[in-house]
């Protein structure tokens, strides 16, 4: 098996892990592997050009890039993942902005603080990706404070 098999291998299990979907049909085998040239561990994976995953150095967990969120929307039923906003977050994402609790339509009910999300308009068109800071409840019922961190934006 050579590194990039293996390297393969690891990023399928661990996306299995945290998104609780088939890390085959997210990292097909066109899929190239970047490691740290330092440490010799994972960073990103790409496909077709695109970068659609890294490997955060701090936790080895995986975070999605915008191509990456498209990706995963394609491969999720209902609202697993994500985090539904109201057009006037729509606009304020774009712009720049995270999301407010205020501006949650609906969430997954499985999200949690850390949660990797994908920050979706009512209609389920990506928006961004990001970082949950509350839970699903919270998202739902606060009205105040930042609900995701918006890493990436459409």
């Amino acid at each position: 098996m050579s590194f990039k098999e293996i390297h393969l291998r690891y990023a399928r299990e661990l996306f299995s892990f945290i998104f609780g979907i088939d890390g085959r049909a997210f990292f097909p085998d066109e899929c190239e592997v970047e490691v740290s040239p330092s440490t010799g561990k994972l960073r990103r994976i790409w496909l077709n050009g695109k970068c659609i995953a890294t490997v955060r150095a701090e936790d080895g967990l995986i975070s999605l890039t915008l191509h990456g969120g498209e990706r995963l929307l394609g491969l999720v039923e209902g609202v697993r993942h994500q985090v539904v906003v109201n057009e006037r977050s729509v606009s304020r994402v774009k712009e720049g902005y995270d999301v407010s609790a205020g501006e949650v339509v609906d969430a997954d009910p499985a999200i949690i603080p850390s949660s990797e999300v994908l920050v979706v308009d009512e209609a389920r068109r990506l928006v961004g990706v990001g970082k949950a800071v509350l839970t699903a409840v919270e998202m739902k019922e606060l009205r105040n404070g930042t609900a995701v961190k918006v890493r990436h934006k459409v």
